[in-house]
């Protein structure tokens, strides 16, 4: 069905059109702000949230990009989230370090075990560099990097002006780059500097 169409029966109380809306961006939602919030449960609660506010919000939509807007309610929920986090810093017993029982991973067929290994290590320090950057930074360099949208729908999608969608990316590039260059014993073999 019309996208459009499903806006303007959910703003006259359709709520299995709404639902459809929910549906298609739901996954796209919810890795948005896994990215954000590094925890698949404060994540799920966003998502939650965030579609709560904007079908509470529908009215104030004008048109444009639904997704943009959509996203825009997901960023500012997380962003409600994390200062949250910052205010009540505690320690959860579910993030202390337990063994984990070995899962077994479909292996492809065009990459050695060891290049595998080597690419999940990647990922994880790239992670890790990722999750160390402010939440303004972290916001946009998932936005373009990691789910590819243009400048000027991560302005549109943040509120923020692109000059500074802009700087905050090339800043939060950086900071990945110098968080690798800093943890170069971290990198797997192939993509560790070569020393002369």
């Amino acid at each position: 069905m019309d996208q459009e169409l499903l806006i303007e029966r959910s703003l006259n109380g359709d709520l299995e059109s709404f639902n459809h809306l929910i549906l298609e961006y739901q996954n796209l939602a919810y890795s948005v702000a896994y990215r954000l919030l590094t925890d698949a449960e404060s994540a799920a609660d966003a998502v939650q949230d965030s579609f709560i506010k904007a079908y509470r919000a529908l009215e104030s939509f004008r048109g444009g990009s639904f997704k943009s807007w959509l996203m825009r309610i997901v960023t500012n929920t997380c962003y409600d989230v994390l200062r949250a986090r910052k205010r009540r810093r505690t320690v959860s017993l579910d993030d202390l370090p337990v063994e984990e029982e070995y899962v077994s991973q479909l292996i492809d067929g065009r990459e050695s075990p060891e290049q595998a290994v080597e690419r999940q290590e990647l990922q994880q320090l790239l992670e890790a560099a990722i999750r160390s950057l402010p939440d303004d930074q972290r916001t946009v360099i998932v936005l373009c990097d990691v789910h590819g949208y243009a400048y000027e729908e991560i302005a549109e999608m943040t509120g923020v002006a692109m000059g500074t969608v802009k700087s905050r990316i090339s800043r939060a590039r950086g900071r990945v780059r110098g968080y690798l260059a800093e943890h170069p014993e971290l990198l797997p073999p192939a993509f560790r500097p070569k020393i002369e």
